[in-house]
């Protein structure tokens, strides 16, 4: 071991000698150890050097073989006489001439010394040199420089003194460049410009010049290319293995291991050892090139979370948010509020939860104080041929069209609002269209503001997705239809009621905030209030006052008797208008009703009719505004299975008479002198008569308003708390306004509700999840899932790279 004395112990000459002593040693260490380099460099070159001999052995065999086929093949081609003919003399001599030029190539090009005598001229006769000057000078005018103490142990290593970094040896060189980067040590800078010289020399080779473009260049070159592969060159990600997706899945599951007592520190090092040890060699096939100095950051969650993004995205998935739930939910970037719409049907489907939510739609984005998107079912083409009256659409966008025009025809004016859709699939035994996997998928996240759900029961029976309440800010159930109702009359419909009766209340109270019954006809349900938040047709109102003002004039408004509109099925109303009309048929001689209507059930309901003798004269459905229906003065519904019926309010808001039930479903309708409501059959044959021996009343102004739907989304607004969540500008439930300022609310620890809502929705997740406990429950078989159809239709990812890690 070399041990140098301190300066103040030694003289001046004493110094100089023995620093030029030390550095003599040290370089002489540093020699031995760059000659170990350079014989490994010249073997790895002279290993470079054989596999290329090998290779080229390969590739000339190979050209030598087809060169012999095409030779063999050009000889035993035939020309017709019609082709010599037709051939010019100089392309005849051509081939002539170039046949033994062939000839002769294939004679050289088949010798065996012809492959040693081309690596020999195209190989680096040079060898490669070191100079070790450079260092010797540098460190010895280093050390000359710092009369410093420099020490080295057995092994070489500095004891003490000034670090000298590796960088800081250079070979020929400065050791940078005019950029300020380091320059290549002078063996590898040696063998790239040898290759510089071997293109250059294969390039203007006279054998290579003349096949430069042939088939055996392109293979020679393929091989170089994939011998020389850069793994950075590769655009292809590699797919997540088993110990990256185990990583993520407890890295995401730190807030369950943090409530059962896992320290933090645990997880993170279960995380480390599970992807630390090929994190690097994975990213760096992952990441654009202009991000590999992410590698330099030792966090290996951060690592794997851009492994994650990154395969991701090279599937094309839009990564919205976390795997559980979405702490922080939506915060508005424009000033303006989102409202989704989410509804169980469309047009052309003239029914109630197709229209109401629609014109819900228009008039709330008229006041353009939120963006509003409404989001309804797609049906493949074998569906709307069940569902739609004699049209079919090959495309969303096509019955997008005729959803805005049907709207503006009957509104007046352009609504600007989106209008989405989502997969669904028509159930013939429920008669209503069922959606195929998680609708709330279909509203960005960006725009998870405030959610409507037209019919939320239904929505939510086979819902298989994030819940909305954790995706939404405020979730708010319109219930539109009385299933209890509907189920009784069908087979083992008791207990069929009772079930639905408990899954309904489920449902409703794990995703939604409120709930709004259009009627006390409805279920009841947790968390609701009843209010009429529907509204007419504006049409339906033109009408009316138009009849009004031919009556001012003395003109007669209605030359013809009375209607029945609806849906041709028993459950409508059907059976009850069959049953009084043939118990008092005596009563009612010489009256005759007009019914209106296209169903399932059309055959059998005029069987039924005829066999009883009725006076009932059946036409096909119009709509209710068609000009033909305007002269009826009287508009019979006796059905009670209906929770409002859409059909009473437009006939009211004409200036007809409505002879409906005393129903908790016409409750709202009784406060029109117009509306007629009976109790028993006598009584309804005496409303019956009072309606066509009288005139109706005109329509005040209020009652006007009323049956609008500008009334209808006030009154809606006020009921679904939206007023309250409007006035509150940050968008959060969690915070509140106070003089202007936004407040923040402590979070507190969840209450027993809460804790319950929560435990039902798991549950509710992991039934739906469960294919055969779906089937068992009358779910249509793969609507867990959309299908390829509906991929295709609406231009969708498959469900399998959605939910790339998750599923159930």
């Amino acid at each position: 071991m070399i041990n140098f004395k301190p300066p103040e112990a030694r003289a001046s000459t004493t110094t100089s000698s023995s620093s030029v002593v030390t550095a003599e040693k040290a370089f002489s260490f540093i020699s031995r150890g760059l000659r170990e380099v350079k014989d490994s460099a010249d073997a790895d070159l002279q290993l470079m050097k054989d596999r290329a001999n090998n290779s080229f052995k390969t590739l000339a065999s190979s050209f030598d073989r087809e060169l012999e086929n095409f030779l063999n093949s050009a000889s035993r081609s035939t020309f017709s006489v019609q082709a010599i003919r037709s051939s010019p003399p100089a392309e005849i001599e051509f081939v002539k001439r170039l046949q033994p030029k062939l000839s002769e190539i294939r004679r050289a090009y088949s010798s065996r010394d012809f492959s040693r005598k081309v690596l020999e001229k195209w190989s680096p006769r040079a060898r490669i040199s070191i100079d070790l000057s450079a260092i010797k000078n540098a460190i010895v005018a280093e050390v000359e420089d710092r009369d410093g103490v420099v020490s080295f142990d057995e092994r070489g290593r500095f004891r003490r003194g000034r670090k000298v970094g590796f960088k800081e040896f250079w070979w020929k060189g400065e050791g940078s460049d005019e950029d300020g980067h380091f320059r290549d040590w002078e063996p590898i800078r040696a063998f790239k410009t040898r290759l510089r010289e071997f293109e250059q020399k294969s390039s203007s080779s006279e054998i290579f010049g003349s096949f430069r473009n042939s088939e055996f260049v392109e293979k020679v070159k393929s091989s170089l290319k994939a011998i020389c592969k850069d793994p950075n060159d590769s655009k292809e990600v590699p797919p997540l293995d088993v110990p990256e997706l185990l990583a993520y899945l407890v890295r995401q599951s730190g807030p369950l291991l943090d409530h059962l007592g896992l320290k933090r520190d645990i997880s993170d090092k279960i995380v480390e050892s599970l992807c630390g040890k090929h994190k690097n060699r994975l990213l760096l096939r992952s990441l654009p090139a202009g991000e590999l100095s992410l590698l330099e950051n030792d966090n290996v969650g951060d690592e794997l979370d851009l492994r994650i993004a990154s395969v991701l995205q090279s599937t094309g998935h839009c990564y919205e948010g976390g795997f559980w739930t979405d702490s922080a939910k939506h915060q508005r970037s424009d000033g303006k509020r989102h409202v989704a719409i989410v509804t169980t049907a469309s047009l052309p489907w003239m029914t109630g939860t197709a229209v109401n939510p629609l014109f819900r739609a228009a008039y709330l984005a008229e006041s353009a104080k939120q963006n509003v998107t409404l989001l309804v079912p797609w049906l493949c083409r074998t569906d709307q041929e069940l569902v739609y009256p004699n049209i079919t659409f090959s495309s969303p966008e096509e019955q997008e069209v005729y959803i805005r025009n049907w709207l503006e025809e009957r509104v007046g004016f352009k609504a600007d609002f989106k209008i989405s859709f989502y997969p669904g699939k028509f159930s013939k035994e429920r008669r209503s269209i069922i959606p195929a996997g998680d609708t709330s998928q279909f509203i960005p996240s960006k725009d998870a503001d405030i959610a409507i759900l037209e019919e939320p029961e239904h929505l939510n029976w086979y819902h298989h997705g994030k819940r909305w309440t954790d995706k939404f800010n405020h979730v708010v159930g319109i219930v539109h239809t009385n299933y209890l109702e509907y189920i009784k009359r069908e087979k083992n419909g008791a207990l069929q009621a009772f079930l639905v009766k408990h899954i309904n209340n489920w449902v409703t109270r794990a995703h939604c905030h409120k709930v709004l019954r259009l009627s006390a006809a409805t279920q009841d349900l947790p968390k609701s209030v009843i209010c009429n938040v529907h509204g007419v047709n504006p049409k339906f109102l033109k009408i009316g006052e138009k009849v009004a003002a031919e009556r001012e004039s003395g003109q007669q408004a209605f030359s013809k008797g009375a209607y029945f509109l609806g849906k041709m099925v028993w459950a409508k109303g059907y059976r009850e208008l069959i049953d009084l009309l043939a118990k008092h048929k005596s009563d009612l001689d010489g009256f005759n009703l007009d019914v209106f209507g296209n169903g399932e059930d059309a055959h059998e309901v005029q069987s039924t009719a005829k066999k009883l003798d009725l006076n009932l004269n059946f036409m096909k459905g119009r709509d209710h505004a068609d000009d033909a229906l305007h002269g009826y003065k009287v508009f019979i519904n006796p059905s009670v299975s209906d929770v409002l019926c859409t059909a009473t309010a437009e006939a009211l808001a004409m200036g007809k008479f409505v002879v409906c039930a005393e129903h908790p479903s016409n409750e709202f309708f009784r406060s029109f002198p117009n509306c007629l409501t009976y109790k028993t059959p006598e009584d309804f044959v005496a409303k019956v008569k009072e309606a066509m021996a009288n005139e109706p009343r005109p329509l005040t102004p209020e009652e006007r308003y009323n049956l609008s739907w500008e009334a209808a989304t006030q009154r809606f607004m006020q009921y679904s708390d939206l007023e309250r969540v409007f006035n509150n500008d940050n968008g959060d439930p969690q915070s509140s306004k106070t003089n202007g300022k936004i407040i923040a609310k402590s979070v507190s620890l969840p209450n027993l509700t809460q804790m319950v809502d929560g435990g039902l929705a798991f549950a509710h997740y992991c039934f739906t999840g469960n294919e055969f406990l779906r089937l068992c429950t009358g779910a249509i078989p793969g609507t867990r899932d959309y299908d390829k159809q509906h991929c295709k239709d609406l231009h969708l990812l498959p469900p399998q790279v959605e939910n790339p890690i998750y599923g159930w």
